[in-house]
Parts: structure tokens; sequence; C-alpha cells
């Protein structure tokens, strides 16, 4: 296929605006996706029992928007039409919160990855990013986002973003790896774009997005230049191969019934996508060689995404609900041990929107206008996350008891011989049906244990860096000299001068309050 067929390939995606989630659910039907479960190709994804409840998630994203446009839309300077907030770019530290505020209701009303918040914080990124580019280089990388941003606008279509490559030795940098291709880079350019081929993991909902946009995953020098590229792909494109992550208790969604799968209806998504010689085209190229913004794109994405982990707090006040319900249930919800383990889990879960949410309203403007959230902040609201879920997923456990492990199957409950049995026996209070006690029990199961245990625990220690990661950032930011200044200035230790104190206090009022940021 010659350049100019696959950039009118690139043209494709839905073939009108998304209104509803029904209307995104039929936008993913045909595409041809070569896509692999567990050793076989997956002819229509949007059918498949073990793919289809982190399809239902991402469209609870469209239907919310229709539901309340005030907390899950925004209108776009762009386009002059109120867009689906996952594609807005914030111009005030407002939109930043409304960002967290949907992202707890989403989490809240689907109890898992609603798979969107990547791209988001993908596309607020690179709104400043390309900006500052064109200011060094005069180039038009930002002109080329803006443009693309308006079009997937006007189509409501979903972004996934993909950051973390497979990263083979991680002592040694892209350039330096014995297979060049374990980090994605340029291997072919031509008058109308590049060619890329590597691989990308832990992709979540890539295939339940129309578009992709590749970045690059760490700090690069100058022989990384190849590995210097950032552009949008269709889900679609030829040379893309899924291969989709096995996640634990996953083919309980195929299972007849719906008792044992805990959440049947969503649940999250993450795959491997394996990049074999596939074109860019260069109007969707948003940077390409400029190696030292590498580091500048993944800080600054991190800075959004970090915050954007207060998703698990709304994910966290259902396990709470499912806890506080299993000790009703269980006839104990006036026992002061019991009340007391649900306040320490409301206490942690505050903490953490807490912290995302202040990190928001000490957002500060960027040069092209986008605002960025509070960097210290950010990575405290992450830090957090790598911790209170596991506390707050084994005071659940504790509270549901050892019944939720050793449950019998619907197919037991169903029985005609065995089910009066199972109804019996695993009658909590009288009033309470059998069956709803064990409906809440698997839910639990399922957040901690199970399918949905992937985001709520695992993917929040790694997401978005794991732990170290955000300790590095924690460090750069924790201005110690101030603090140390402040210290010596109060005891009266004689060599903390004025000057010194007064210019670190510029520099911390100058991350608190600047109006500006390059």
């Amino acid at each position: 296929m010659i350049d100019q067929d696959v950039i009118a390939a690139h043209s494709a995606g839905p073939a009108k605006p998304i209104r509803s989630g029904a209307e995104y659910i039929e936008s993913l039907r045909g595409r041809g996706l070569k896509v692999y479960l567990m050793g076989e190709r997956v002819e229509e994804p949007v059918d498949h029992p073990i793919i289809r409840p982190s399809i239902n998630a991402v469209a609870r994203t469209y239907d919310l928007a229709n539901e309340d446009p005030e907390l899950a839309s925004a209108l776009s300077p762009l386009t002059g039409d109120r867009v689906n907030r996952f594609l807005h770019i914030s111009a005030s530290s407002a939109d930043l919160v409304m960002q967290n505020k949907m992202q707890r209701r989403l989490g809240q009303l689907t109890g898992t990855c609603f798979q969107r918040c990547v791209g988001m914080d993908a596309l607020n990124s690179l709104h400043s990013v390309t900006y500052d580019l064109d200011q060094k280089y005069q180039t038009s990388y930002h002109a080329r986002f803006t443009s693309f941003l308006a079009r997937v606008q006007r189509a409501n279509a979903v972004i996934g973003g993909a950051m973390t490559d497979v990263k083979g030795d991680r002592g040694r940098s892209p350039s330096q790896q014995a297979d060049p291709d374990l980090f994605l880079h340029v291997v072919r350019r031509t008058a109308d774009g590049v060619y890329v081929s590597g691989a990308k993991a832990h992709q979540t909902g890539c295939l339940n997005s129309h578009w992709l946009i590749v970045m690059p995953t760490m700090r690069l020098e100058a022989p990384d230049t190849d590995y210097a590229i950032v552009g949008a792909i269709p889900v679609d494109a030829e040379g893309i191969t899924y291969i989709y992550g096995r996640q634990s208790c996953d083919t309980r969604s195929a299972e007849a019934g719906d008792i044992d799968a805990g959440n049947a209806q969503f649940s999250g998504q993450e795959a491997m996508i394996i990049f074999d010689d596939v074109f860019i085209p260069t109007e969707f190229i948003f940077l390409d060689g400029e190696f030292e913004f590498a580091s500048t794109l993944v800080e600054r994405f991190t800075c959004y995404h970090r915050r954007s982990y207060v998703c698990k707090s709304g994910v966290g006040d259902v396990l709470i609900g499912a806890a506080a319900t299993v000790a009703d249930y269980n006839g104990v919800e006036r026992v002061s041990h019991v009340r007391d383990k649900l306040v320490e889990m409301t206490h942690l879960n505050e903490t953490i929107y807490g912290t995302g949410i202040a990190a928001s309203h000490q957002g500060s403007a960027m040069k092209s206008g986008a605002y960025l959230p509070d960097e210290m902040l950010a990575n405290v609201c992450k830090h957090h996350v790598t911790r209170f879920p596991y506390e707050i997923g084994r005071l659940a456990q504790d509270l549901a008891g050892g019944l939720m492990v050793t449950l019998p199957s619907e197919r037991d409950l169903r029985h005609e011989t065995i089910g009066p049995l199972v109804e019996k026996y695993l009658k909590g209070r009288p009033e309470v049906a059998t069956e709803d006690r064990i409906r809440v029990l698997r839910l639990v199961e399922n957040m901690t244990l199970g399918r949905n245990a992937v985001g709520y625990l695992t993917e929040s220690m790694h997401g978005a860096g794991s732990p170290q990661a955000q300790r590095i950032q924690i460090a750069r930011s924790m201005q110690i000299e101030f603090k140390k200044g402040l210290a010596k200035a109060l005891a009266g230790v004689s060599n903390a001068s004025r000057e010194e104190i007064s210019r670190d206090l510029s520099t911390y009022m100058a991350r608190v309050f600047a109006p500006a940021r390059n």
C-alpha cells in the first residue's frame, strides 16, 4: 500500500459524531482488528464475553455526558460546541477539578477502570508541549495537534494513550538495546510521514479506542533521536497486532449466569500492542526527533495522570459500600470494630481524593493556555494510591469474612438438588435473600482478588509510574532548603540570611501561585 493510500485509511473513524453509549459500542464493530486472546484470534471484540464488559465501561462515559453535561462535558474553543470532558483541554483550575469530579463519579458507576484518563491526560500534555516546541524550533506541531484535536472532538472519539514501551534491558537506553524494537521507534521516513515499529505494554482500553497517541516513555538523549516520536494512529491501522492481557477470574465473564463474575457488567482492559512498520502521516506527527522534549512530555503527562488517580476514590466508594452491605447482611453493622474499620476505609479513600483534587485546585497556566496540576500534590496523590487501596481492600476482606473465597458457584445455587442446601446454609439475616448476600460477597472478591482487582490494586501500584518514580519527583519538589531556612530563622541560627529565605520563599510562592509556567 502506498503512503497516500495509507493516509486515506487514516481518515477513517466514526462515520458520524457519537452521541451515546449505544452508538459508541456500534462504532467499534467491523474494524477488522488483529486481536489475540488466549492464543486465539478474536474476530469481533465487541461480542467477546471477556472483552465486552470493558467496552460497557467506556460506553458509560458517553452516557454520563448526556445525563450530567455540566460534570462530563465542556465547551470547546476549537469547535464552539460542548464536547466530552475527556476530549477537553483544561483552561482553568476549575476545569482540572471537574475532571477529578467526573473521574470519581465514573468510578462509582462502574466499579472499575473506564479507560479514558490516559487519552485525556495525553491530549492535555501535548497541548503545552507542542506549543513550546513551536516556540523553540518554529515548527508547526501545535497547529497539527489542535487540528487533530478539533477533528476528534467533532467525532466524539475515544483516544488511547500509548506511553509504556516493553523496555527490554532496563540498564540500557533505547538506542543501546540489543533489539531496537524493544522501544517504539522510526524505522523509515518518506515525504508523507514516518513508519514505526516496536511494542507498547499495559495499554489500557486500547481496543476500545478509536485513535492511539504513541509517546516516548522516558528521558532521551541524542543517540535516541529515532525514539523521539509522538503521533496519532487509528486503532485499526495496518501493521498493528493486539495481544489481550490475561486477568484473574476473567473467564467467569464467559460463564453462564452473572453472579460469579462479581461485576458482570463492567471491567477494565489492558493489552500489548505490536507495531510492525506502521505508518504515521505528517499531519498526525506532534514530535519527531526533538529528543530533549521527551522528558518534558513525560513529566507533564505524569503530573496530569498521577492526580487522575482520584478515580480510585470512586472505586473505593463502591468497595466501602460493599463491605458495609456485607456487615448489614451478617447482622453486625452496629458492632464498634466494624464501624471503625469502615471509618478507616473512608479516611484513606478521602485522603486519595483530597490530594488529587488539591493538585487540580492549585493548577496553573502553561504558555499554551492549558492548565497543569500542582506537581508535588499530584505525585503525593499517586503515592497514596500505591498504598491505600491495598489497606482498603484488606479491610474489605476482613469484613467480608472467609466465605468470600469459599462460596459455591452460581451453578450450585441454581442446582435442583443442592441449590436449596446452599440457600439454607448460607443464609445471614432472615430478611435478606441468600442470593443477595452471595452477590455482594462476589463483588468484594471481584474488586480485591478478581478481575477488577487488576485496576484497583496492581494497576494502582504501577500505573503512571511505580512508587519510586513518585518519590523521585517528590524529592525534586520538596524545597528542602526553603524549609531549612524557615527553621533556622525561627531558631535564630546565625547563618540563615534573610536573602536566602526571601529567595527560597519566592520559589515556593511561584510553585503554588504562579499565573504562568514555562
